[in-house]
């Protein structure tokens, strides 16, 4: 009945217990003698999660970031002396430095690093007065947060059920499954059209946006998410084979090994089965190098998914890298756009002393460093304002109509607890839920339960729009500086792919960079999925433009192999040369590379009419040029953004020159993210 007001009711008992921990954390910490035992509530609120594995991440993310931020703002302080310009200065570099990370880092260790930023703001700037009190301070700031969590996990662990199989697993083998089919269908010589790529990659997005959540809580958990991206890896690799292998002499006994595992995944057979299966279709495609490469790309994974340890088989064949993408030109731009907000009002606050300054300075940079991670920071801004101006007009009642008629410090506690557990029910609604959680923030925030009350009904009203600035400040620099959103940041991951590829063509080729360009192309591909779905893209197909990017990279690592080979004859090895060339300069001319591609295929189909590798070669730089004409307009604005003069993460010329080749241009690097173990969940 309830849902027909707007309210879930799964989530409504999330809130609900939520509030009554928060409620209870607060009296807890009044009753062992924390000077702030309102910020074990706020903590409450932070860390407490609907599932288990999140619930045990965030709190243990939320526990290092406060120690480290503490530890952070009780050296500012102690280094500075307490110096107002001292101390902005230090938390603008400060908190610069841990958006920057932030915006870089993935999931709750995102989540984590920009918490220690702001962790440190708060314990800095609310002793700015008294810097000798800076270490009490510090240590309750420790205390009420580390109550706080212990109270979120004792009534999250308590009233959570634990976690049923996830929907992602599932998902992943339903996906093989499809991919494997379509393998057969082509080895059988069946007359099959192309795969559905669209939707096979959105899923395949889909599945690596949850991944994240996935490996969340524990190590076990982490692999999983790990062994799942190389799966995903895999079918990527397949579904370029799929699209740009020419039509192949039936292989029978290799498709019946593929539906073979294809129907064993389906039934959840046991894993030796299905290994076995894959095994067999690895063996049985040897006189075709590229058929069993992307097969071989399953093997590992599927070890490592279905729990089969077998040492010598790990040896023998290794998984997919795993290198993610990373964001540098938005990172740097929450870096430049939090630690300039923090000068500039800083700067006001040292000139005019308002004394409700350091609680501006702590909202702004609360909001301009927590939010800057989302696809659109302004939206959410916009509601977490409205959440904070009812949370600050709660604050000015409770003080004003309700504390005066305490008489003691515990009755502070009681009469504020009804304005938490009133949050209950925003946090529920799901036109409310995202700006709830900081009506009950900021409501806690500017309640301090402590006699005898102290201020004027002017420095109340003072302190309340201080911090109600902070989101509308933040909210204003999201629109005005380095503007974010779905669609800018598609466009920035465009440009990062294309100058991947020109990094790529002016590269030596082979060893472990090779697999670095190849790993991190391919999570490039999926997060482009994602993006043109959330920014309601039209003008080109994400998922044609990520395999056309994806071709051209392995035309490109493929050519490079047979650069200077002894087996390529001089004009191959000439149009080769030119290939290479215009790649380098493929934002610039993706036509001209496309002609080249195509030279450069003729040239090796001619002199290798007895050598696969030759032919193998030729046949990914045709389906490259074919990819690249039919993908035109994603190259185009790719090579827009690119002629606007902004730099991307991921290109640059780097490598040693070849011998004869002139250079034909360059771009900066990317510094190399290559992932060893998994991030949690966002």
């Amino acid at each position: 009945m309830i849902a027909r007001f707007g309210l879930d009711p799964q989530r409504l008992r999330f809130s609900l217990r939520t509030a009554l921990a928060a409620c209870a954390a607060l009296l807890v910490s009044w009753a062992i003698g924390l000077e702030h035992p309102q910020w074990s509530a706020m903590t409450v609120f932070a860390a407490s999660q609907p599932a288990r594995n999140m619930l045990l991440e965030k709190s243990f993310f939320r526990g290092v970031g406060t120690v480290v931020g503490t530890t952070a703002g009780v050296v500012l302080v102690w280094v500075s002396g307490g110096a107002p310009a001292v101390v902005v200065a230090g938390l603008a570099l400060w908190v610069g430095l841990c958006a920057l990370l932030g915006n870089v880092l993935r999931g709750l260790v995102s989540y984590g690093t920009l918490l220690a930023g702001y962790s440190a703001a708060m314990v800095a700037l609310l002793e700015t007065g008294h810097p000798d009190r800076v270490f009490l301070l510090g240590a309750d700031r420790l205390l009420t947060v580390m109550t706080g969590i212990v109270m979120a996990l004792v009534v999250g662990l308590a009233f959570t059920p634990r976690d049923a199989d996830d929907p992602v697993v599932e998902r992943t083998r339903h996906l093989i499954s499809r991919v494997l089919r379509q393998m057969a269908s082509r080895l059988r010589g069946l007359p099959e059209p192309l795969p559905d790529t669209d939707g096979l990659l959105h899923e395949m997005a889909l599945v690596e946006e949850g991944l994240d959540p996935h490996g969340a809580g524990s190590l076990r958990s982490r692999r999983s998410a790990r062994t799942l991206r190389t799966v995903l890896a895999a079918q990527l690799s397949a579904l370029v084979w799929l699209r740009t292998t020419r039509p192949l002499s039936p292989m029978v006994p290799v498709a019946d090994a593929l539906l073979d595992a294809a129907g064993l995944l389906e039934r959840s057979a046991p894993p030796a089965e299905v290994i076995a299966a894959m095994e067999r279709a690895v063996a049985l495609a040897a006189r075709d190098p590229a058929l069993q490469d992307v097969l071989g790309r399953f093997e590992a994974p599927f070890r490592d998914r279905l729990g089969v340890n077998d040492d010598r088989a790990r040896r023998r064949v290794r998984g997919p890298r795993i290198v993610l993408h990373r964001d540098w030109i938005a990172a740097r731009q929450a870096a430049l756009r939090s630690g300039g907000i923090l000068l500039l009002l800083g700067a006001v606050w040292v000139m005019t002393g308002w004394h409700a300054g350091p609680y501006l300075l702590l909202g702004t940079a609360v909001m301009i460093t927590l939010f800057s991670t989302w696809e659109d920071p302004a939206w959410i801004m916009g509601q977490v304002l409205v959440g904070q101006v009812f949370g600050a007009i709660g604050a000015v009642l409770c003080r004003w109509l309700v504390w005066p008629h305490a008489g003691a410090e515990i009755t502070l506690v009681l009469m504020l607890m009804p304005f938490v557990l009133l949050g209950a029910l925003p946090l529920a609604h799901r036109r409310t839920m995202y700006g709830a959680t900081d009506y009950c923030m900021i409501l806690l925030l500017l309640s301090q339960p402590s006699l005898p009350l102290t201020g004027s009904f002017g420095q109340t009203l003072s302190l309340a729009l201080a911090v109600v600035a902070g989101p509308a400040i933040a909210l204003a620099g999201f629109r005005m500086i380095y503007p974010a959103d779905a669609h800018r940041r598609m466009r920035m991951l465009m440009h990062a792919m294309v100058h991947e590829l020109e990094s790529m063509a002016a590269g030596s080729g082979g060893g472990p960079r090779a697999g670095i360009w190849r790993a991190r192309l391919e999570h490039r591909l999926l997060r482009l999925v994602r993006w043109a779905e959330k920014s309601g893209e039209s003008r080109f197909s994400p998922a044609g433009a990520g395999l056309a990017v994806l071709a051209v990279g392995s035309a490109i690592l493929r050519l490079q192999e047979l650069y200077g080979g002894s087996g390529v004859s001089a004009g191959a090895a000439r149009a080769v040369d030119v290939a290479l060339g215009r790649l380098r300069t493929l934002s610039h001319h993706p036509e001209r590379a496309a002609a080249a591609l195509d030279t450069a295929a003729r040239r090796l189909e001619a002199a290798g009419q007895s050598d696969p590798a030759l032919t193998q070669a030729a046949d990914l730089a045709r389906a490259a040029a074919t990819a690249l004409r039919a993908n035109r307009v994603f190259f185009t604005l790719a090579a827009g953004l690119s002629d606007s003069g902004r730099s991307a993460p991921g290109g640059g010329a780097g490598g040693p020159q070849r011998p004869g080749l002139r250079r034909w241009g360059s771009s900066s690097r990317e510094p190399e993210q290559v992932e060893t173990r998994e991030t949690c969940g966002s």
